[in-house]
């Protein structure tokens, strides 16, 4: 007489279907009438399906964490949501009206001021949360990722508003801070040689982060690649922006100068319009696959292809 084993449940769903419905409750055959009841444990015991149970593949892992698939101690990712698609949100929310502003798309301009609340409460919060989740799930790339753009998005914002008084403070001219009677953020600042430059080099060192996340990401996948590599040339060509701007501010009749930073501010919103069609690519791909679509899209993983050296040293011992 056979018996349905507990420590089994788990491990096939449609053994577990036929164990419940060829044998009573007890175990035992009823004359070969089990009843509606044991029907009804099977379907019940079918439908229980918990994320303990079910296991993901290493490409769709990649595709939904954004992160090589690697083992936390306990269940985190099966009690907590995917913050992923979250700080995705925040980061295309904020980078694609920005780079239709820096292209003058439909006279837009100002260097995205028009989108100060955005890039805090989008941009700034949105990330945040995304990167602390991140960090609460064991996922290391994508919370430094998402940290990272987090702060940036609150360190852009802050900077266009005039109460942080970021290009105030470039205004000594006793005359031309007068004008603002002791208020913070003189926009003569936004003039000034010193405040330009000063603000290159902060790109600078974004697109520099930028480079080190492309590295890394060539364990992801092509879409998420694609995204730092333009991001490392559109803060590069925003950089080349304001050191050229400095130059024009230092000398008015420097016309080249002029000239390049025009074109250099188009071709980092170009830049950054490519990241943010990544962008927004990658962002349906996980929400298709979070709710199960029947249809899916690729993002080119590289999880696979791109061995770690944990999974290198394991061949070489075998």
């Amino acid at each position: 007489m056979a018996t349905a084993h507990p420590q089994n449940v788990h491990a096939d769903d449609t053994r577990l279907d036929e164990d419940f419905s060829s044998h009573g409750v007890n175990g035992n055959t009823m004359n070969g009438n089990t009843g509606g009841i044991d029907k009804d444990s099977g379907d019940t015991l079918s439908r229980m399906r918990t994320a303990g149970s079910v296991n993901i593949s290493s490409e769709l892992f990649e595709k939904l964490y954004l992160s090589p698939e690697n083992r936390v101690k306990g269940d985190l990712r099966k009690t907590f949501g995917n913050p992923t698609p979250i700080a995705l949100v925040g980061f295309l929310l904020s980078l694609t009206p920005l780079a239709c502003d820096l292209m003058g798309w439909r006279g837009a301009g100002g260097n995205g001021a028009a989108s100060t609340g955005v890039f805090f409460f989008f941009g700034g919060v949105l990330m945040i949360l995304g990167a602390i989740g991140e960090w609460i799930i064991g996922n290391t790339f994508p919370f430094v990722v998402f940290g990272t753009f987090g702060a940036f998005w609150l360190a852009f914002g802050a900077t266009l508003v005039p109460s942080f008084n970021a290009y105030g403070a470039y205004v000594t001219d006793p005359e031309v801070a007068a004008t603002m009677m002791g208020n913070p953020g003189n926009p003569a600042g936004l003039q000034v040689p010193a405040f330009n430059a000063s603000f290159a080099f902060f790109l600078v060192m974004m697109a520099l982060i930028c480079f080190i996340f492309m590295i890394c990401s060539l364990r992801t996948n092509i879409t998420f690649f694609i995204i730092f590599l333009t991001l490392v040339c559109g803060f590069g060509c925003l950089a080349g922006t304001y050191f050229n701007l400095a130059l024009v501010y230092e000398n008015a009749t420097n016309v080249a100068a002029a000239t390049r930073a025009s074109r250099c501010v188009v071709a980092g919103g170009a830049f950054l319009f490519v990241t943010s069609l990544a962008g927004w690519w990658i962002f349906l791909a996980i929400m298709l696959a979070s709710l199960d679509f029947p249809v899916q899209i690729p993002v080119g993983d590289l999880s696979t292809m791109i061995r770690g050296a944990s999974d290198k040293k394991k061949v070489s011992e075998a």
